[in-house]
Parts: C-alpha cells; sequence; structure tokens
C-alpha cells in the first residue's frame, strides 16, 4: 500500500504519519525529514531551500525520495506539486490521498508556538505539551525552536501549500483517492478517523 498524507504545515502531517508507519509497518517518507537529518549532499542541497521557506526543485526531491522508496510508503507533506506528483505515479501506485485540513489562522499558531527535540526530532505545541518543559517525552533531549519556523517562513511556507500543493486534490480527486480529515481535533481523533479511511480503502 501507498499513502500519501496532504496539508499545510503544523496540520500535524508527520505525528499521523509516524503512528501509521508504526501500525502498519511502513516506510516514511518525508523529504523535509529526510533534509534536515540526512548528511548526504542531496540532503544539504535541500537544507538550503528549506531554510528560506522554498519548494526545492522536484528533481532533487525525488532523487531524495527515490533513494528512500520501500514496498510500502506512506509519503508526508509529499508530492507538493504538480509535476512531482506525476513524477511519483511513475513509480508507484498510491491507493488513498488522506488531506489534513487546517485553517491559515491555526497554521501560524500551531508553528509559532512548535518545538521539536534536537535529537528524535518530535515536535511539541498547543496539541501535545512535553510532561517536563524543555525535555523531550520520548527520548529525553532538548526541545528547540525550529529555524523554519519564523513568520516570514510560516508565510512563505502557507502561500507556497496554497498555490502549488492544494491544486493536487483537484489531481488526485478524478480516482477517488482523496479523503479528507479536519486536522484541527485532537491527535487521537485524527488517528481514529484516518486508520477507519485507510482501512475502508485497504
Amino acid at each position: 500500500m501507498n499513502i500519501i498524507l496532504l496539508g499545510p504545515p503544523g496540520s500535524g502531517k508527520g505525528t499521523q504519519a509516524q503512528m501509521l508507519c508504526q501500525k502498519y509497518g511502513m516506510t516514511h517518507i518525508s523529504p523535509g525529514e529526510l533534509g534536515r537529518r540526512g548528511e548526504d549532499e542531496l540532503a544539504k542541497k535541500m537544507r538550503v531551500h528549506m531554510t528560506k521557506g522554498e519548494l526545492a526543485p522536484s528533481m532533487l526531491v525525488m532523487k531524495l525520495v527515490k533513494q528512500h522508496l520501500g514496498a510500502h510508503n506512506l509519503f508526508d507533506g509529499f508530492p507538493r506539486s504538480l509535476d512531482q506528483a506525476e513524477k511519483l505515479d511513475e513509480e508507484v501506485h498510491i491507493d488513498i490521498v488522506l488531506e489534513l485540513s487546517l485553517p491559515d489562522s491555526e497554521v501560524v499558531k500551531r508553528l509559532s508556538s512548535r518545538i521539536e527535540c534536537i535529537k528524535c526530532k518530535a515536535a511539541y505545541g498547543p496539541a501535545r505539551k512535553p510532561k517536563k518543559p524543555g525535555i523531550c517525552d520520548e527520548c529525553g533531549g532538548e526541545l528547540v525552536k525550529r529555524k523554519d519556523d519564523t513568520p516570514i517562513v510560516i508565510q512563505t511556507r502557507l502561500e507556497k501549500y496554497h498555490d502549488e500543493t492544494e491544486p493536487l486534490l483537484e489531481y488526485y480527486r478524478p480516482r477517488n483517492l482523496v479523503y479528507t480529515v479536519d486536522g484541527s481535533k485532537s491527535i487521537a481523533e485524527v488517528s481514529k478517523e484516518i486508520v477507519r479511511a485507510v482501512e475502508a480503502h485497504g
């Protein structure tokens, strides 16, 4: 099975993707995370664009994605443009596209207060607060604000999402692949709805 998880920045894609991957044993493919964590040349090139709030060139992103493809994949925040979607169709068969819907005002609120573990990259914010301030629940690492969570970069990422990524929903809709989930609900509620959708399409 191959699942695409789409949604604006801060909609909880990363959290839900990790939960889905654990439940179904899927390969988690997030170009953003691969770019943030990787130390090879492709990852370093990705970081240059990410710190500016830019979408990386499709050729670069596809190389990074193909490098990590597994038998069953969950694409987190990818594809981000029509040409990426077309190129992905050449590599794998997509079974379902999950859209996490979230208003822009909530996106800004979440990202402005988001902090992340410097070790395991677990994210915390209004919907998920650490048990101890500044300390990650998962690994005990230090929690810091992400470099790309600044007001200017957040606004740039939102504009890019609306202009380039949202139209993808119309690309997949004719195939009856799109399922929309209210991303403003609790993590547990969103997870239950996603699992129901995945199992209905399975």
